[in-house]
């Protein structure tokens, strides 16, 4: 028997970084993100040999342990060993005997939510085995308690419930970890074309988001009035997003993701560069409307509206560069399990 999960990628088309506390405690946030067909598998084979063996998939990347109900965590591991203790830990079971590989469609540090979806996935592989009572909020809501708090990993909420639910969400967070999932029904039509226009590209530069992360936490627990006001402008476009989209009101995406950009800059210093900037305005230059920068920032993907065909033009311009675009569609479901008897 071996029991396999998927979960999706995301981008974040506004609102970034409203969703990481104490902002969201303190203020609400508010997020608009889709899922894309880039995905985070996890696949698990049930032993009987007293031993729990990791693996990253395409790599030599291995290691093995006595089974046991508390793993140590080892570099590079930390996010198969975290979820296995809290599921092991939440609901009082014996240690358990298996082997668990993974393998992520993007690399990880570029920005499109690749740790957050990998524990997704990794969690929905144990639900599926050992036939977890959780439900979508659930399954996410544990993922982002493994991740953040068992093993205090800093990020914020949104990409967990993007992996869990899948489609284009408009997610409401706020204090005590409440959060609200709200499935944006868009006309066909509506969705063909923001995906016909979005240019999604990868910087070839990853990055560490917890640097980021952390000096963003800091500026608002200082009250650092100018991060916390473009904090409360990203809250903003998130809203204006979801009537644009809503409305079918195409036109205007650039214009809002430009907005965003400029106020997200403002958030903590090390989120742009020369690269980055150099990028974004060979974009504008060759037609793009605006743009961003996927994720918390400093590198990884860069995405931009591209109107009226434009976007040929944008992709060889800013492939110049020394990136690569990354072809995409929008994808509607979220976490999946099955399992395969052999």
């Amino acid at each position: 028997m071996i029991i396999r999960s998927k979960a999706p990628l995301r981008i974040g088309l506004a609102g970034g970084g409203t969703d990481v506390s104490p902002y969201s405690d303190i203020y609400g946030g508010a997020i608009l993100n889709a899922t894309i067909d880039l995905y985070a598998y996890a696949s698990l084979e049930p032993l009987h040999n007293q031993s729990i063996e990791f693996c990253i998939d395409g790599t030599d990347r291995c290691i093995k342990f006595e089974a046991q109900k508390e793993l140590p965590l080892v570099e590079g591991f930390e996010l198969f060993a975290g979820v296995y203790n809290r599921v092991i830990k939440q609901f009082n079971l014996p240690a358990q005997s298996f082997r668990l590989s993974s393998y992520i469609e993007a690399p990880q540090g570029s920005g499109l939510g690749t740790s957050s979806t990998l524990v997704v996935s990794l969690l929905g592989a144990f639900v599926e085995w050992l036939k977890l009572p959780l439900g979508k909020y659930d399954i996410a809501h544990l993922a982002y308690e493994i991740e953040r708090i068992d093993l205090n990993m800093s990020g914020g909420k949104q990409d967990q419930y993007a992996a869990t639910f899948g489609g284009i969400n408009y997610i409401e967070f706020f204090a005590n970890d409440r959060v609200i999932v709200n499935p944006l029904q868009l006309k066909p039509e509506v969705l063909h074309e923001l995906e016909f226009n979005l240019l999604l590209y990868f910087t070839a530069t990853q990055r560490l988001s917890a640097a980021i992360i952390n000096e963003q936490v800091q500026n608002v627990k200082q009250k650092n009035e100018k991060s916390i006001e473009a904090m409360h402008n990203l809250k903003e476009q998130a809203h204006q997003m979801k009537d644009c989209l809503l409305r079918g009101e195409l036109k205007q995406i650039g214009t809002i993701l430009h907005f965003g950009w400029q106020n997200k800059k403002q958030m903590a210093l090390s989120i742009s560069n020369t690269l980055i900037d150099t990028i974004y305005q060979t974009a504008l230059q060759n037609g793009a409307t605006g743009g961003k920068i996927s994720g918390a920032g400093g590198g990884g993907f860069m995405f931009f509206f591209c109107p009226n065909t434009s976007k040929i033009k944008v992709a060889h311009a800013i492939e110049i560069l020394g990136g690569k675009v990354q072809p995409f569609k929008f994808t509607q479901q979220g976490l999946t399990t099955w399992t395969i008897h052999s």
